[in-house]
């Protein structure tokens, strides 16, 4: 599938849209450049699993966020400051994905080794200002 969104909010209806799908165990792996939309795109995802998107944040200082949706819980974590796939297991990356949860994962080549191999890949790449190219392929459910 791929979209174009021209608003913050059209990338966030695009992936609250995907979200209503899901049934817990999927991974996601976001990827693209500083400030294309990662965090905006998991803010739609928690806004599609009826959570509240306010509490949505990048995750960049602190790896992992979690958001208790009222239908599934999202793990939300971020790859980019850390030294390797150690790093993101000693957080505990193995047993997250093991809660039936929604698991996200922002930056995610940077620990491609772990990501599982049915996943969610996400790209998405700036067009221009507002503008976003948002491709969502693979596997929804692991």
């Amino acid at each position: 599938m791929i979209r174009e969104s021209n608003s913050v909010e059209e990338t966030e209806a695009i992936a609250a849209e995907l979200a209503t799908t899901w049934v817990g165990g999927e991974c996601v792996a976001l990827h693209g450049d500083l400030g294309a939309g990662k965090t905006q795109f998991v803010r739609g995802l928690v806004r599609g699993l009826g959570g509240n998107t306010r509490s949505v944040s990048s995750p960049t200082f602190m790896l992992l966020n979690i958001y208790d949706t009222g239908r599934l819980t999202v793990y939300h974590l971020d790859a980019y400051r850390i030294h390797g796939s150690d790093d993101f297991e000693s957080i505990g990356f193995s047993e997250l994905l093991e809660q039936k949860g929604v698991v996200v994962v922002e930056w995610a080549s940077r620990v491609g080794e772990l990501i599982p191999v049915n996943h969610t890949r996400v790209t998405i790449e700036s067009i221009d200002e507002t503008r976003r190219r948002i491709e969502v392929s693979g596997s929804p459910v692991p």
